[in-house]
């Protein structure tokens, strides 16, 4: 009875040794990832006596198997064969090449497209002064080369330019007062023949193909009558608007010639100014295009006035001939509609067709077409490609598109410059992009590869 509980004290020691050392062989394994991998020694079998320091785990004590396994414990490591989680890339690397670049260019055409919406805004507020400084760049670069001849010959450049303005001024200020003289003097002989045209009008469209009956004129003139009676207010203040107009144009009037006489006498010292306000590295392209886009300002005027001059002389003649009233004033507007290009061409002739068609009838409103479209296909062919050269050269569709943006942004005055400015903006981009070439090849290495730009 004494011994049998010692025996299973021992016995019973003997198995929680065990169960400790097979707990410390299975965190070994798991820490070495292999499962033949070392072991931790463990504690003796019953019979064995531990060494000094054997069957203890690290961090326990080595006397006594109770309480193991409360030390704490560290995490152990992945396996080997677990698979690498690669990291996440850039948001930046992730987008694709040509999406980046469509939004880099996006965003600046979108502050290009603000940059010019709000500058067309400033213009539309201020637009009788810019269409008036336009004006007068238009005029000086027609009178400059003359000023410019006057004091080579020796005169000096205040009264030349006082000379030239004032003879400039004069003529066409007489030009507008006989146009209105000649259409004062004529209105009665014009009402008589526009009435007698109505009437030679109707009588045709009676006899002709087109089965028009007397009603239906008679109809057409009735709702004309009416429409003109039931909107006399709005014609009242359309005269009280053209009041406003006409002030306004006497005023762009003045500022065009006030622009005139200092542009012709301090041209340069204004271009000066204008240059120190550009950027010191865009000085020296700026500089150089500046000469270059006023030659072809001044090719397109005096060009455009000798080819409307020509138009206005033939077609006023052969207008003149066929007896047609108002033969002067219509080439005065012949030759005031050709400076919008192909646009003033259709205006202004349809204008001296229906002017011969009420007051001569059909057949001479036929030969006025004839010569019309004879004198303007010799100056479409002939006259413009000769006088103005390749200094002013732009596409027909460029200039249609540019006559068509600039009516509609402001009007006559819009439709007249939007052409030179197109022929000028043209200059001075092929004259930046030729500069910038250069300026490339100066400051390239040597035995670099050149490349040749393309001509516009």
């Amino acid at each position: 009875m004494t011994k049998k509980p010692g025996w299973l004290g021992r016995l019973g020691a003997g198995l929680s040794r065990l169960g400790q050392g097979l707990e410390e062989r299975r965190r070994a394994e798991g820490e070495s990832g292999e499962p033949g991998g070392p072991a931790v020694p463990g504690p003796d079998l019953p019979g064995r006596s531990a060494g000094p320091g054997e069957g203890a785990a690290p961090g326990e004590g080595a006397d006594s198997g109770e309480g193991a396994g409360n030390g704490p414990e560290s995490v152990p490591a992945p396996p080997t064969y677990a698979p690498a989680v690669a990291a996440r890339p850039d948001p930046v690397a992730a987008i694709p090449w040509g999406i980046r670049v469509a939004a880099e260019a996006g965003w600046r055409l979108l502050v290009l497209a603000g940059t010019l919406w709000v500058l067309m805004k400033v213009i539309s507020a201020v637009q009788l002064v810019v269409l008036a400084f336009v004006a007068a760049l238009l005029i000086t670069a027609l009178l400059q080369p003359t000023v410019a001849r006057l004091t080579r010959w020796g005169l000096p450049r205040g009264p030349a330019t006082a000379l030239t303005a004032i003879t400039g001024f004069l003529i066409m200020g007489l030009v507008g007062w006989f146009v209105v003289w000649q259409v004062l003097d004529n209105l009665g002989d014009i009402s008589d023949r526009v009435r007698d045209g109505i009437d030679e009008l109707k009588q045709w469209l009676l006899d002709s193909p087109f089965h028009v009956t007397e009603q239906q004129i008679n109809d057409i003139a009735k709702n004309l009558s009416d429409t003109i009676g039931t909107n006399t207010e709005e014609i009242t203040t359309a005269g009280l608007q053209g009041v406003t107009v006409l002030v306004e144009v006497i005023t762009g009037i003045l500022l065009t010639m006030f622009s005139t006489l200092f542009l012709l006498y301090d041209g340069r010292k204004v271009w000066g100014w204008v240059l120190k306000l550009v950027p010191a590295q865009a000085r020296p392209g700026v500089a150089g295009a500046g000469p270059r886009a006023w030659r072809t300002l001044t090719a397109y005027v005096r060009g455009t006035v000798v080819v409307a001059l020509i138009d206005a002389i033939f077609i006023g003649l052969g207008i003149y001939f066929l007896d047609v009233p108002l033969a002067v004033p219509l080439g005065v507007f012949i030759f005031l509609f050709a400076f919008i290009p192909l646009v003033g061409a259709v205006v202004s002739g349809a204008l001296a067709v229906v002017v011969a068609l009420v007051t001569q009838g059909m057949f001479t409103a036929l030969m006025v077409l004839l010569v019309v479209l004879a004198v303007q296909q010799i100056e479409g062919h002939v006259l413009q490609p000769f006088i103005l050269g390749r200094a002013v050269r732009v596409h027909p569709l460029a200039v249609v598109l540019t006559v068509a943006t600039g009516g509609l942004v402001a009007g006559i005055g819009g439709a007249v410059v939007a052409v030179p400015l197109v022929a000028v903006t043209n200059t001075v981009v092929g004259f930046l992009r030729a500069f910038s070439y250069e300026q490339a090849l100066r400051h390239a290495p040597p035995g670099a590869p050149r490349v040749v730009p393309e001509q516009s």
